[in-house]
């Protein structure tokens, strides 16, 4: 393989047709963040490996390290909430709470299982620090799903739980630290025939495992929270079960409950000490959307923080619209501009003025043949061609309607074509 012809797997180029749709979903959801009074953050694509390592984020086999001049070893930016928890923790302090970011980043992974993952994405997403309410969550949530309705999608779901929910259970089920997380590492690969035999080898009461046999059908709706109550016994699970309550309330009065349901048996990353969703839709292998709260996690970094976001992986969204046939119609050229010698002048400070007023205008090098030119034209999915004869008089091309109209410049910049 000649290696200058090829990209590294993982990775992929954006051909302009695939930019022009990612840019257009990107600034859908930047419209949105914005409105509910998030602000822009950029956080470096590398930091010190410590950001990342030992904050309860990734393996740190996922990520991309290498030795700076100094010696020190530094990481490939693998997540954004432990670098904007370093942020939070070193640039602000109590009397600037809450705060309100979003992003759009590149992510940096090395997923060993390759399977078509990309190892550098886009992700999107808003956190909410420094208030520790019901409130947040929901908005957080609500966030999210207007987020999504911004690019067109409908039919998805955010499948909401409670990390404490499954804690509790461990708790009440008397596991000593190693079950407890041979447990989790099974729960988030989601097999739990091997939860069910490790489960069924120790010494916990027969309502327990009987209950971890029931976990993989607590997903779905409202009446999810109703059953789960009768399972469960300890204080942290119910009180889990009741935050839930809470959050539901909220958002139906926001009135996007709709897109809600609950899976219990989602846990997520070891900084998650709450509330945690994930968003699914149709056309994607996997999650769309993952967050939650993590009011643990900026303690590390220097100040006590609670704090809630999430993160929208822009690929796999944009791999759902594509597959559900939902087009962002973004902005390109809808016009072409031809001239003679002649018209030249005249043509490009006409067109010129015409972008300033919301036009867009591509010139022509195609020279002054005018099937040639509407022919390339139609195949851009532009509506029609000003074509500048002189200093004077232009013909207005519409290649919808195939008619062809003489028009004086003046006209043209009254707008009276």
């Amino acid at each position: 393989m000649d290696a200058k012809l090829h990209t590294p797997e993982g990775v992929k180029d954006y051909l302009p047709y695939e930019a022009a749709f990612k840019s257009e979903v990107e600034r859908n959801i930047e419209t949105v963040f914005y409105r509910y009074g998030f602000l822009p953050l950029i956080s470096p694509t590398f930091e010190y490996m410590e950001v990342f390592d030992g904050n309860g984020g990734l393996n740190p086999k996922q990520m991309y390290k290498f030795i700076d001049r100094d010696s020190s070893l530094m990481a490939l930016r693998a997540d954004m909430t432990p670098a904007i928890a370093r942020i939070a923790a070193t640039a602000y302090d109590k009397k600037d709470i809450p705060l309100r970011f979003y992003y759009f980043e590149n992510i940096f992974r090395y997923n060993e299982h390759y399977q078509g993952k990309l190892r550098e994405s886009t992700q999107a997403g808003v956190e909410l620090i420094g208030i520790n309410s019901f409130d947040a969550d929901a908005e957080v949530i609500t966030v999210c799903i207007n987020s999504l309705l911004s690019c067109g999608l409908k039919d998805f779901k955010i499948c909401i739980g409670q990390v404490d929910f499954f804690y509790g259970i461990l708790e009440e089920g008397g596991f000593n630290k190693e079950t407890c997380e041979k447990i989790r590492d099974y729960l988030i690969k989601k097999d739990y025939t091997m939860i069910q035999e490790i489960v069924n080898k120790t010494n916990a009461s027969k309502n327990i495992k009987a209950l971890f046999k029931e976990l993989p059908m607590l997903i779905g709706g409202k009446e999810i929270i109703k059953r789960a109550r009768k399972l469960v016994n300890s204080e942290k699970s119910i009180s889990a079960l009741n935050d839930l309550d809470n959050i539901y309330q909220i958002l139906s009065e926001y009135k996007v409950d709709k897109f809600i349901s609950f899976d219990l048996s989602i846990i997520g990353l070891y900084y998650y000490t709450g509330i945690i969703f994930r968003g699914y839709t149709s056309g994607t292998g996997s999650s769309i959307i993952n967050g939650g709260r993590y009011d643990k996690l900026i303690k590390n970094y220097g100040a006590d923080y609670p704090a809630v976001g999430f993160a929208i992986k822009i690929n796999n969204l944009i791999s759902a619209l594509e597959n559900q046939n939902i087009v962002i119609h973004g902005e390109k050229a809808d016009t072409l501009l031809m001239y003679t010698k002649e018209g030249r002048a005249t043509a490009l400070n006409t067109s010129d003025e015409l972008r300033s007023q919301g036009l867009n205008i591509e010139n022509s090098l195609l020279g002054d043949n005018l099937e040639k030119n509407k022919e390339y034209a139609k195949s851009k999915g532009m509506g029609g061609i000003l074509y500048f004869l002189n200093s004077e008089d232009v013909k207005i091309i519409n290649l919808e309607k195939d008619t062809i109209s003489d028009i004086k410049i003046s006209e043209l910049l009254k707008g009276e074509a």
